[in-house]
């Protein structure tokens, strides 16, 4: 079993390193949750912090068996795996060694090995057009520069190449009140105008909120076609370890969103 591959620049960019630092001291809390998903088979695969179904967004494409397929921030790796057991040929890339040495040890446990490398989704190590399909769950979407990260996705697919990423809603970021760890609520406390780069009160790490209409305009200012834009309602009964997205809130508003676009060809 290969270890993850340091490819960060020798200076990293601000917003980066706060967040490098950020999830390595919260690696230890990403543990568990890991070691779940990593054990989920094809079609039990469940998505963001309520377990949306995969057979309700099909975030994972039917074809990927023989693809050569990349996820943005891949924590500790249970994404990548699952592709692995579609018959993809995945690489990982995350920003955390710390996550990353979760996702070594499972990936020796479960049997399954694809390259993992610490750095940044902004700026990766592969050839121009080197996979057909890339992937973020809460990873590069939610802590990259879009200006940087989007471009870098575009880059390396392959024409009719596609992006799939699931982040926090428009409406989540909107309610939510500047504490992180606070419950959403159901009034606006910051405009929509200007959304884009925030550090909540109380936090280091930096995190990165578009508007859909800056998201389509930055999707087809670098070659993507729009495929669909899904707002998943949390499943009835389901609970999250995630305190500010309360149930109730859940099954009114959608907490996430989910895009899905394709590379020209």
């Amino acid at each position: 079993m290969t270890e993850p591959r340091d490819v960060s620049p020798a200076v990293l960019p601000e917003h980066v390193a706060a967040n490098r630092a950020s999830w390595d001291a919260e690696a230890p809390r990403m543990v568990a949750a890991g070691e779940r998903s990593w054990r989920a088979r094809p079609g039990e695969e469940t998505w963001g912090i309520y377990g949306v179904p995969e057979s309700e967004v099909h975030l994972l494409p039917d074809d990927l068996a023989g693809k050569d397929a990349i996820e943005l921030g891949c924590g500790t790796g249970y994404v990548s795996a699952w592709m692995a057991r579609r018959g993809a040929r995945p690489v990982g890339i995350d920003n955390s060694a710390r996550q990353l040495e979760t996702a070594t040890r499972l990936q020796r446990e479960h049997g399954l090995e694809f390259p993992l490398l610490l750095g940044s989704a902004e700026e990766v190590p592969y050839p121009d057009a080197s996979f057909d399909f890339a992937i973020s769950e809460y990873g590069a979407v939610l802590w990259a520069d879009p200006d940087r990260w989007v471009p870098e996705a575009a880059r390396l697919l392959r024409p009719g190449g596609r992006l799939h990423v699931l982040t926090n809603s428009v409406l989540a970021y909107l309610t939510a009140p500047a504490d992180a760890d606070a419950a959403l609520e159901q009034r606006l406390h910051r405009p929509q105008f200007g959304m884009r780069r925030i550090t909540w009160d109380g936090e280091d790490s930096v995190e990165f909120h578009l508007s859909h209409g800056d998201w389509i305009r930055l999707f087809r200012a670098n070659g993507f076609e729009i495929l669909e834009l899904l707002e998943p309602r949390a499943p009835e009964g389901a609970t999250t370890s995630y305190d500010w997205a309360p149930y109730e809130w859940a099954r009114q508003w959608p907490v996430e969103e989910i895009w899905k676009v394709r590379k020209a060809r």
